[in-house]
């Protein structure tokens, strides 16, 4: 592919910096320009954050919005707060109205807990007590896929389309019939459209080959990050991608999708790289990443660990017969001695 892909941009600031960011007219000039769309996180339902969205829409520029909670809620949607969700949706229809603001469509993003990712900076160690618990709560993936799916009817039912932003893991999970991963903190919701994060920034060495192993299954891919982050005191700050790495990676995803969201506007805004957007040259000369067999490697293991999870007592019947048959053999060739 050598066109440019639809492209959006994920938007994570506060009213003070959101504003400040737009108060740049070559933001707005380059978005027009990439004919690309805003992503924008709505964790408060402020005055100053309306202003910026209605800009937006007289601009002509496409905004999904994706409602959020209040960081001492968790931030993030959950497997857990699904009717607190579902609360907020209500909240931020009602936020949408009062101040007569369009909308491209509604996000989704269901993470693990805000706080998981703070205990992981403070110390990991406490996040065993927990995650033990959901391994045994078998019951908890159909309650959390139920309650989303209602609430994504209710918002197609208001006139919206929904996306989700999700994991790729959760492709492996749900290849070999798994639930792990959804007991721990992920939730398997479909909508309209599903963009799987791929942040190589994140993990330098296997990012770019898990693009290449995951693109072809995927519908939309997210990239990044370039800066910023969500909006939480205290939230670890992710090393960012530089323009190579970016450049690398948008060609990557593009080999595979039309659909792109980078994330953050803020970052490319911040680097100078929403500008040199404009004239960047799409051609696909995008080739196997020097780690694709790494990532192929990865993602054979957790599928393999995934499916031990999902047939556990058919893997140990496995493992049993296996012991035997070596067992035996040893024995023979020790008896032909």
């Amino acid at each position: 592919m050598s066109s440019r892909p639809e492209l959006t941009f994920a938007c994570e600031l506060d009213p003070a910096r959101l504003a400040g960011l737009f108060a740049d007219s070559s933001v707005i000039e380059d978005l027009l320009a990439l004919g690309a769309r805003v992503a924008l996180m709505v964790s408060d339902f402020s005055a100053e954050r309306a202003e910026v969205v209605r800009r937006l829409n007289v601009a002509g520029i496409p905004v999904v919005g994706i409602p959020l909670l209040p960081l001492a809620q968790g931030y993030y949607f959950t497997a857990d707060n699904a009717a607190q969700a579902a609360e907020r949706y209500q909240q931020w229809q009602a936020w949408t109205r009062r101040h007569g603001l369009a909308w491209a469509g509604v996000g989704l993003d269901i993470e693990p807990d805000a706080r998981m990712y703070l205990q992981i900076m403070d110390n990991p160690w406490g996040l065993a007590p927990m995650l033990l618990p959901r391994l045994f709560d078998r019951a908890r993936p159909q309650r959390s896929r139920t309650a989303y799916r209602e609430l994504v009817d209710r918002i197609r039912a208001d006139g919206w389309a929904v996306e989700n932003y999700q994991f790729p893991l959760i492709a492996d999970e749900r290849r070999v019939g798994s639930t792990l991963l959804q007991r721990l903190a992920l939730v398997d919701v479909r909508t309209d459209l599903e963009v799987w994060m791929i942040y190589s920034s994140f993990m330098r060495a296997l990012g770019p080959g898990l693009i290449w192993s995951n693109g072809p299954e995927a519908a939309a891919i997210g990239v990044g990050t370039t800066g910023g982050g969500p909006d939480i005191p205290g939230s670890p700050q992710m090393p960012s991608l530089g323009w190579e790495e970016l450049a690398r990676d948008l060609r990557l995803a593009t080999r595979w999708c039309d659909q792109i969201l980078i994330h953050s506007l803020e970052g490319c805004v911040w680097q100078g790289f929403l500008g040199r957007l404009r004239s960047f040259d799409w051609t696909d000369t995008a080739t196997s990443p020097e780690r694709a067999w790494a990532a192929r490697g990865f993602r054979t293991c957790l599928r393999a660990a995934l499916r031990a999870s999902a047939h556990p007592w058919i893997m140990l019947s496995v493992a049993a017969v296996s012991c035997c048959l070596i067992r035996g053999r040893v024995g023979s060739f020790r008896s032909q001695r």
